[in-house]
């Protein structure tokens, strides 16, 4: 199982609209994934709703994509409190991500998917090696919410079908 993590816990944001388009062309697919938008869910602790999302969302799951705005520079951190938090052993080990960053500026999160690669790999991950920055994402989303611009959905496809092959 594939899960989708939209790693922020901003309501309405666009990296959950990304996480979407993501859902939808694994669904198109017949892919079987999960979406984890961290907008919905309480991973400020260890507790009993925290087990209960690391049961649903993150241990079944063999493979991870992560879409990551950028914070000040990296990625969020209530992403890195889920990591935190969770048990790593059964969470991450040699679990398969790959990562998409987003911005309204230029660069896509370039520095916040490295910073989060080193994390990542030191939790034991093997990190897809195509990193998508996806850079000005505030004009690709159109009125409905979804991305119609033809050489991003191009990019993520060729993402995708990398992915499943690694």
């Amino acid at each position: 199982m594939t899960t989708v993590i939209s790693g922020t816990g901003r309501p309405g944001s666009n990296t959950k609209k990304v996480a979407l388009t993501y859902c939808k062309m694994l669904q198109e697919a017949g892919i079987d994934y999960s979406l984890l938008s961290l907008d919905e869910h309480n991973v400020y602790k260890h507790n009993e709703e925290f087990i209960e999302i690391e049961k649903k969302y993150i241990i079944p799951a063999n493979r991870f994509i992560m879409i990551v705005p950028e914070y000040n520079g990296s990625y969020p951190g209530i992403l890195k409190l889920m990591l935190d938090n969770s048990d790593v052993t059964k969470c991450w080990h040699h679990k398969k991500v790959l990562l998409t960053g987003i911005s309204s500026g230029r660069a896509g999160n370039l520095r916040g998917l490295d910073h989060l690669t080193g994390a990542l790999m030191y939790l034991k991950m093997h990190v897809h090696p195509n990193r998508l920055p996806i850079s000005v994402i505030d004009k690709l989303i159109g009125d409905d919410n979804e991305i119609h611009d033809e050489p991003t959905i191009h990019a993520i496809r060729q993402q995708l079908n990398e992915f499943q092959k690694f």
